[in-house]
């Protein structure tokens, strides 16, 4: 049958995205045989879709034989709108928060039922941080993450305290104390954590709201990390509030997010 590939009736764009699929924040660089393994593709067909891939531009064969993801992918992937207006909007703004706390500065939305971080600004001072513009972290166990989880709809928000993982040994992992954190997050309209993603960091977030015709609605979450030892967290809640809301004007009078 045209357009199919393999005996498993797949077609061949449905195993070039699964061969794209093997690719993440814990294994950006793969062999073909992690690629076959991970993609669950015959070793001969991963090969062929490799270098029609590669071809194009979407992955990059390394010197050492092991596979990236392309160029190609990367500018595609800055056309997306969370990409494309938030950045341009909200890159200003985390500039501001850098300036005054010279501390990492995370923007990120959530994309199913993880936290995308979708922009970052760092220096020589800021902490080392695990996230990087594209990651994807757990909602439960990062300040960002935790914004946009408490104004998750009910079934994401059961269905991330089903299972959480534990990323450190501070992570908070009981469903009773993260509902409980999450309704705190509501009322007092910010978040905060403490080891709970990477040993030696606090962070704290708040949410970036747009008008809509509903009402207002968090469409990302605007965080810092700081060191453990920082004992003035709560003092940026004002910084991070007046970058939010400006970010959230500028969306509204976009219409990016319309």
């Amino acid at each position: 049958m045209a357009g199919r590939a393999g005996t498993g009736g797949r077609s061949v764009t449905s195993r070039a995205l699964q061969v794209l699929d093997a690719f993440d924040s814990t294994a950006p660089r793969l062999t073909l045989s992690e690629i076959a393994e991970r993609s669950g593709t015959p070793l001969s067909t991963a090969h062929r879709l490799l270098g029609e891939l590669t071809a194009w531009g979407a992955l990059r064969r390394r010197p050492d034989g092991r596979y990236e993801i392309g160029r190609k992918l990367w500018d595609l992937g800055l056309l997306a709108p969370v990409q494309l207006e938030l950045r341009q909007v909200a890159t200003p703004f985390l500039l501001d928060v850098h300036t005054a706390t010279r501390d990492t500065v995370h923007l990120a939305v959530r994309e199913g039922r993880s936290a995308l971080y979708v922009e970052r600004v760092s220096g020589r001072e800021s902490v080392p941080v695990v996230s990087q513009v594209g990651s994807r972290l757990p909602l439960h166990a990062t300040g960002v993450g935790k914004v946009l989880l408490a104004a998750a709809p009910d079934d994401v928000v059961d269905a991330v305290l089903r299972a959480p993982t534990r990323e450190t040994r501070h992570t908070v992992v009981a469903p009773a104390r993260l509902r409980r954190e999450l309704a705190e997050v509501r009322r007092r309209g910010y978040a905060r954590t403490a080891e709970e993603m990477s040993l030696g960091t606090l962070s704290l977030a708040v949410p970036v709201r747009v008008e809509r015709p509903a009402g207002p609605a968090v469409v990302a979450a605007l965080g810092v990390v700081v060191p453990s030892h920082r004992r003035d967290l709560l003092r940026l809640v004002p910084v991070l509030e007046v970058a939010a809301r400006g970010i959230g004007r500028e969306l509204s009078r976009v219409h990016a997010f319309h």
